[in-house]
């Protein structure tokens, strides 16, 4: 039988079909856009063509994310923060601290040594050090998204951003470039402007190792080497941090499925 997780985020959408083995069949990731549902559809559409197989195969379907009350042929709408750490419990055992940043938000989650979870914090008043902030800053500096890792670890040295909120840090990087500074030292000091707010969360909360970082901004190495400079320690990252909550959904499933439900 195969099983499925749908990940309705505010950016992006995620579906990951697994099979009994929890071996992931396909994987496919899509913009949102302005409908849950038709982002939805269409993502589980692909996923079931990258499976080769129909949704009548699909034993069970569990939703997750912003967007989770949207997917009509979910079984089960389970929170973001159970999906990320049960994905995140999946790929690294020895996970107990968990950094999720999203598009609108980000999230510490501590779970126990059977990847239960223990405690969590969410910053969702603004989108200061998500996904959004960085898209905005990409097209204030005119750099691809997936430019702007690689590019600030070219920086000889970091500026420091002082506004997290989204619109006056726009109007500060733009002062900065009108002064003639490398795009490339902006970068960084967004990116470390990120890090802060994110390890700030984290003390917040509590963290102990091992620490795992999931969502798309993830897949940022710039932000990512900014937070592991200020937590002195290597954070853990799946092949496709994006997909790790909609595995999580797929394994929920699975249990739902098969009796075994620990959710």
């Amino acid at each position: 039988m195969l099983y499925s997780g749908v990940d309705v985020g505010s950016l992006s959408t995620e579906v990951v079909i697994i099979d009994d083995n929890s071996e992931i069949v396909s994987s496919i990731i899509t913009f949102t856009g302005g409908s849950s549902r038709k982002a939805t559809e269409r993502c589980w559409g692909e996923a079931l063509e990258t499976a080769g197989a129909a949704g009548e195969d699909v034993d069970c379907t569990v939703s997750t994310g912003y967007g989770r009350k949207q997917v009509p042929f979910a079984t089960r709408a389970v929170t973001e923060i159970t999906c990320h750490a049960r994905g995140a419990f999946h790929f690294f055992p020895s996970a107990r601290t968990i950094i999720d940043i999203g598009g609108q938000d980000t999230k510490s989650i501590r779970i126990d040594s059977n990847g239960r979870v223990q405690n969590f914090l969410m910053n969702d008043k603004c989108a200061a050090g998500t996904g959004r902030f960085l898209e905005v800053m990409s097209r204030t500096l005119e750099v691809g998204l997936e430019e702007m890792g690689p590019l600030s670890l070219k920086a000889k040295r970091g500026l420091s951003i002082s506004n997290m909120c989204t619109v006056f840090a726009e109007s500060e990087v733009v002062s900065l470039v009108a002064e003639g500074n490398e795009v490339e030292e902006i970068l960084w000091g967004l990116h470390d402007s990120v890090a802060l707010r994110t390890v700030g969360l984290l003390d917040q909360m509590g963290r102990e190792p091992d620490i795992v970082m999931s969502g798309g901004v993830a897949k940022n190495r710039g932000v990512v080497e900014a937070i592991e400079k200020r937590l002195r320690t290597r954070l853990h990252l799946a092949d496709e941090p994006q997909i790790v909550g909609a595995v999580g959904a797929a394994l929920i499933a699975r249990d739902l499925a098969t009796g075994n439900n620990t959710t």
